[in-house]
């Protein structure tokens, strides 16, 4: 697609009761009569106690070189925030305590941040690096505790193991790989807090402001930008097109942008296609495609779904760009599939383009494929995929593929021979 050119073408007032020397209601005047007894009020509220967790992964890369360091020395993970507090791994390889001669390693969790009585919950785990899962783990977590959650009583306060591992043990394990140790870390912070009945019910009806930006377009006022395409007029607003894409905010508000711009030619895109990219980005969503061409198909919506994505691709609409890969993705047939692959290369969108080789490598769909018109352009448009089909065949041949994990229905809008035949939109 080209770039696009342009054609010129009150007094305030004082309360009652204050007028009248009374701002407030006076008290109501006691009563001797005794009022009759009532029921008792009841009342409830409900104490919740739960924890807030998070975790850490410490990679301790150059293991080796840590030993030596001396005896309650550490090497400390960048701290990391669970339920308000800052934590840290310290890990000391020569062991955290004199009496044990360097003989284990130490782990360690500690408060890193101030904090008085933060009761929590804690997991180290030492990673398997073999990928048998067979991790060391100690926790607090599933299983009962007899004395309940752990309580740091300050900053640098910490929970852990001084003879975590025997070093001479681990330097010989699956825990060290490539002079590497891997430490996942779970904190679980106790927080507590009472419940009342809630004495209101407000009902917040959902965001209706897609329906209120869709609804400027819709009534046309205040247009101040209009775009021709293939023969077509369609005006527009600028604040709301520059506020969506960074291709029309640098057209119309950048530096090279014309003061006398009022209308802008758009080469290489068909009208109702333009007119589905205003409408998602007024309204945000896709437009109703029977709607906008008057064809109720499967072939015209993966069609428009096509022309749609290069647009959305064009304009940098990455939300739109998706919706259509998505579309494009559920769609995928025997005479569509071919242009769509070829699609999803030049714009990159790589899960639709995995999606597209697997269908069209399975053994019932490839020789069709290749009979379409689609095909011949595929080849002379991205030659490269024709190796990685072949890749994709070479597995099929390998592994037995379920081919009901892809649609091979033929999308109308094919010849008699089942070949793509393009119309305009």
């Amino acid at each position: 697609m080209g770039a696009g050119r342009v054609c010129r073408g009150g007094p305030s007032s004082s309360p009652a009761g204050a007028a009248a020397g009374r701002p407030f209601p006076p008290l109501a005047a006691s009563s001797s009569s005794a009022s009759p007894s009532s029921a008792p009020s009841e009342t409830a509220s409900t104490s919740v106690t739960k924890t807030v967790n998070g975790s850490h992964h410490f990679k301790i890369d150059g293991y080796s070189l840590s030993k030596g360091m001396g005896v309650g020395k550490y090497i400390a993970s960048e701290t990391f925030s669970v339920g308000g507090f800052d934590w840290a791994v310290y890990f000391y390889p020569d062991g955290k305590s004199g009496e044990d001669g360097a003989a284990y390693v130490s782990l360690f969790i500690a408060l890193a941040s101030e904090g008085t009585d933060v009761r929590a919950l804690f997991e180290l785990t030492l990673v398997d690096q073999s990928g048998k899962g067979q991790d060391k783990v100690h926790t607090h977590f599933g299983r009962s505790l007899e004395s309940g959650p752990y309580t740091l009583k300050y900053r640098g306060s910490m929970w852990g193991y001084k003879r975590f591992f025997k070093r001479s043990a681990l330097e010989l394990s699956d825990y060290l790989k490539d002079d590497r140790l891997i430490v996942n870390c779970t904190v679980g912070v106790v927080q507590s807090h009472t419940e009342g009945p809630k004495i209101y019910t407000i009902p917040v009806p959902p965001s209706n402001m897609a329906q209120h930006i869709g609804q400027l377009l819709t009534g046309g006022k205040r247009t101040d930008i209009t775009f021709q395409v293939d023969g077509e007029m369609f005006p527009a607003h600028k604040v709301v097109l520059s506020a969506r894409s960074p291709v029309f905010r640098a057209q119309l508000f950048g530096p090279m942008k014309d003061k006398n711009m009022k209308c802008i030619k758009i080469e290489d895109m068909e009208a109702p296609v333009f007119k589905a990219l205003l409408h998602f980005m007024y309204w945000d969503e896709l437009p109703d495609i029977e709607e906008l061409t008057g064809v109720n198909t499967t072939w015209v919506s993966t069609l428009m779904a096509q022309h749609l994505l290069a647009a959305a691709d064009r304009y940098a609409l990455e939300r739109l760009k998706l919706l259509c890969e998505l579309k494009l993705c559920e769609d995928v047939a025997i005479n569509t599939v071919a242009n769509t692959l070829a699609l999803a290369e030049q714009h990159h969108c790589y899960q639709l383009k995995t999606v597209c080789l697997k269908f069209v490598a399975l053994p019932e769909n490839l020789k069709a494929v290749m009979q379409t018109d689609g095909f011949d352009y595929l080849q002379q448009s991205c030659p490269s995929l024709l190796t990685e089909l072949l890749e994709y065949v070479a597995k099929v041949g390998e592994h037995s593929v379920t081919p009901s994990l892809y649609s091979t229905e033929v999308l109308d809008g094919g010849d008699a021979n089942g070949r793509r035949v393009k119309p305009r939109i």
